[in-house]
């Protein structure tokens, strides 16, 4: 009978590090764009508060570029993913995907949409 203790083999451990490490680059990859995403709802909803509700589309779309733009957000392009209506309040639609390079020829591939409505946003 053995006495002593057997831990973890060195290919066991070489594989958790592999694991984390996998993990590390997925997180590192999706953050990024997650992020942009989170700074955009957040600027559209601030200029839909500050918004008059006769705003044109036009002149929101030209706010929100200055506002990306002031928060670094240079990916995207805003006149690419956003539609702005004033027919019944203001209402925006935002559709876009992002795609990054992953490992080798993977890449991957992130859809967001979301819909913003004047009269559903709280003041």
């Amino acid at each position: 009978m053995r006495r002593t203790q057997q831990g973890t083999s060195y290919i066991g451990i070489l594989l958790v590090i592999i694991a984390a490490a996998f993990m590390v680059k997925v997180l590192v990859a999706i953050w990024s764009p997650y992020w942009d995403n989170h700074v955009i709802n957040t600027q559209i909803e601030e200029l839909m508060v500050i918004a008059p509700n006769n705003t044109s589309p036009a002149q929101f779309k030209t706010d929100l570029v200055r506002r990306l733009t002031i928060n670094n957000i240079h990916n995207v392009k805003a006149d690419d993913f956003v539609r702005v209506s004033n027919a019944d309040g203001l209402h925006v639609q935002t559709n876009y995907e992002v795609r990054k390079p992953f490992l080798l020829n993977i890449d991957l591939v992130l859809k967001f949409e979301k819909s913003f409505d004047k009269n559903s946003i709280k003041n």
